[in-house]
């Protein structure tokens, strides 16, 4: 009888081992800390800064002007075009991994595995076959299915493709002001003036071109279509 009600009043312990708790503050600073610090490398392998950053620099050497944007100023701008190019990927991955995993809905595995999904689509769309065919090969994978590829054959796909495309687009852009260099360095050779530099005649008017037809918008409006 005492054996009985010793056990009848002792606590019951209860053990739910499905259920899932939000992140303790300390991990998530810890998973913050960790993302500045690789957060360099991210933008320039899962983002479009790559393709920004290089058709920006080109723009400028077209023009032949050495240091001016500086770099500073070209980076801060591709910067803010990625993040404007990226931030509907950015709302879906935070609204289906991030903050789900905040509020202890899913583990940190199901956060990676649903928060890849979204950007591992923008990524392949903006990937080449021929980039994906021969990493997916040297990986011993196959192309049939691209959503099932590793990001070990995704980024590095995707990265080229962004190199290729932004040389494409440069290539564009240098057309009409190597017209002006010709034009001009023939004008000074048909006058005789030998010893005066074509560029530095130039210069000027492409500036001027570039200034009268919105360069910039142009070249920026261009990049946003491309990514389209």
């Amino acid at each position: 009888m005492s054996a009985h009600l010793l056990a009848s009043a002792s606590p019951s312990v209860n053990i739910n081992l499905n259920g899932l708790r939000s992140p303790s503050s300390a991990l998530v600073i810890l998973i913050a800390l960790t993302l500045l610090s690789i957060a360099p490398s991210l933008l320039i392998l899962l983002t479009g800064f790559t393709r920004i950053f290089i058709v920006l620099g080109l723009t400028r050497n077209a023009l032949g002007l050495q240091n001016t944007p500086p770099n500073q100023v070209i980076a801060g701008l591709a910067l803010f075009i990625a993040l404007a190019i990226m931030s509907p990927v950015l709302s879906q991955i935070n609204s289906v991994a991030v903050q789900p995993y905040l509020h202890g809905k899913i583990n940190a595995t199901q956060a990676i595995d649903k928060g890849e999904v979204p950007l591992k689509t923008w990524m392949l769309k903006q990937t080449r076959d021929t980039e994906l065919s021969m990493f997916a090969n040297s990986n011993h994978e196959s192309i049939r299915h691209p959503m099932s590829l590793p990001m070990t054959v995704v980024i590095p796909a995707f990265v080229l493709s962004e190199v290729q495309t932004a040389f494409i687009i440069g290539f564009v852009i240098f057309l009409p002001f190597m017209i002006i260099d010709l034009v001009v360095a023939s004008v000074l050779m048909s006058m005789g003036m030998f010893m005066l530099p074509p560029t530095l005649v130039s210069l000027p008017f492409k500036i001027l071109l570039f200034v009268l037809v919105d360069g910039w918008s142009l070249v920026v409006h261009s990049l946003l279509v491309s990514f389209h």
